[in-house]
């Protein structure tokens, strides 16, 4: 494949970037032969003098060597993991990490209508600071040793209750907790993934779920994602020419178009996987934003190829990190393995405090008045971005997410560089797209929404860009 130039590079350079990209991504491990100076000229589409005179200067730089009649070979020792190389590099200003940092990183003077999280005022407070209080008469036990490796069996147990409600039977041992749903998504790929496996994901995505992937080297394929679910035709046809190993999605609210699978979409799904051997990795993250459940693949499919993974960063505490994996029994086995490997007992203090603020009594009412108050910021929102030309894919049923189109010409990540200059954080719609097709579109999170300084600027970058 031609790595494009970037702007205002030569050959040469576009050539040595090329080689440095493969050689940090750990494709061109030390000791691996470069490819040779004919093919990748071809390659590249310059010419054999090209490809020499970058080996050569790559040579210079002591990150590769040459061998007088053999070829050029990888010399540098291995360097750290470095995500922002691998292959195909996004512009580092606008790519999934970029937006992950600014949003995390930045000070509460900067506005974050692109990020993925309730503001402070909005989580539940009060029922976070009781469970402390609580936590703080708890056992010493509780305070200074490991946890379970399952993890707390008070909170698996009303897991099992709550996915109950959902018509799934779910024993408690058939969940572990993890410190997170980013964590639990990282221990599946671990589990059931080799270097080179491939993963079919929704094409737009959330934009994380890329992310982690490219960490676990394995091939990314996007299958447009609907109204009511994947694009079956191609989802079909993906699954026959790839046959990815696993299928990553949201299927409640999902992310980023706030859509919601439908049950025949759900069981033309999990037919496919059915015949293709394929995986299913649920990520239910967003379940409580519903007052009616939409369908869930792994109710459907009684946990037999559908793994569910979910926390509860979005509506309880992003500071109190706990999560689960809810799987097939012989897999929970190996998966608690992995976990003790990885990181030996759970967190126990974080588990303590989700189950007391999930049984104290005020979470469904809290969660009743969350969404009335996402419903009226929605309408809000919807209303103040249509005055700027820029209109929702759909309208959600529950959630955060807007998923919008932006006025015809305007690409999403020069919109967004343009606030960027306001302190204003976005996420263009190619953050979220394997096949970056995504390009006119934005997500906007309309609980973050409610500060006039974010039209204003958005208003200032349509005009600049028009």
């Amino acid at each position: 494949m031609q790595t494009a130039m970037r702007p205002g590079s030569t050959r040469i350079e576009a050539v040595m970037a090329a080689i440095s990209e493969r050689i940090a991504a750990r494709s061109l491990p030390p000791g691996a032969k470069l490819p040779s100076v004919r093919g990748f000229a071809k390659t590249m589409h310059v010419s054999v003098s090209t490809v020499v005179e970058a080996y050569e200067r790559l040579a210079a730089q002591g990150l590769v060597r040459a061998r007088p009649g053999s070829g050029f070979y990888v010399a540098a020792p291995l360097a750290p993991l470095s995500l922002a190389q691998i292959e195909p590099r996004l512009d580092r200003e606008m790519d999934p990490l970029w937006v992950s940092r600014q949003s995390l990183e930045s000070g509460l003077a900067v506005l974050k209508p692109g990020c993925g999280w309730l503001p402070p005022s909005w989580m539940p407070e009060a029922a976070l600071r009781r469970a402390m209080r609580h936590l703080a008469r708890a056992d010493t036990s509780v305070l200074t040793d490991y946890g379970m490796p399952l993890g707390l069996l008070a909170l698996r147990q009303v897991l099992s209750r709550r996915m109950a409600e959902h018509g799934m039977g779910v024993a408690p041992d058939q969940i572990m907790l993890t410190e997170s749903g980013t964590h639990a998504l990282d221990l599946i790929c671990r589990f059931l993934l080799e270097p080179g496996d491939c993963v079919l994901v929704d094409d737009p995505c959330y934009f994380n779920f890329n992310a982690l992937l490219r960490a676990h080297r394995v091939k990314i394929v996007g299958v447009a994602y609907r109204h009511d679910g994947p694009d079956i035709e191609q989802f079909s046809k993906l699954v026959a020419e790839h046959r990815p190993r696993l299928y990553l999605t949201n299927s409640g609210v999902h992310n980023p178009t706030g859509a919601s699978l439908s049950p025949v979409n759900a069981h033309r799904v999990l037919t496919l996987a059915d015949q293709a051997g394929l995986v299913i990795v649920e990520d239910d993250i967003f379940a409580d934003f519903e007052e009616v459940a939409s369908a869930r693949l792994s109710a459907f499919d009684g946990l037999n190829r559908v793994v569910q993974i979910g926390s509860f960063s979005k509506t309880l505490s992003a500071s109190v990190r706990c999560g689960y994996i809810a799987a097939k029994p012989d897999w929970i086995d190996g998966l608690v393995d992995l976990k003790i490997a990885t990181s030996f007992g759970g967190g126990r203090m974080a588990a303590e405090l989700v189950l007391a603020m999930l049984t104290d009594g005020s979470y469904r009412k809290y969660l009743e008045g969350l969404r009335a108050r996402l419903a009226s910021a929605r309408d809000e929102v919807t209303a103040r971005l249509a005055s700027l030309g820029i209109k929702p894919v759909l309208r959600p049923r529950a959630g955060m997410v807007l998923w919008c189109q932006l006025p015809s010409g305007v690409d999403s990540a020069v919109l967004a560089r343009h606030c960027l200059q306001d302190d204003v954080v976005l996420a263009p719609g190619n953050v979220f797209s394997q096949s970056q097709t995504a390009g006119q579109f934005m997500r906007f999170n309309v609980s973050q929404m409610d500060d006039p300084r974010i039209y204003q600027s958005l208003a200032r970058g349509l005009d600049a860009i028009g």
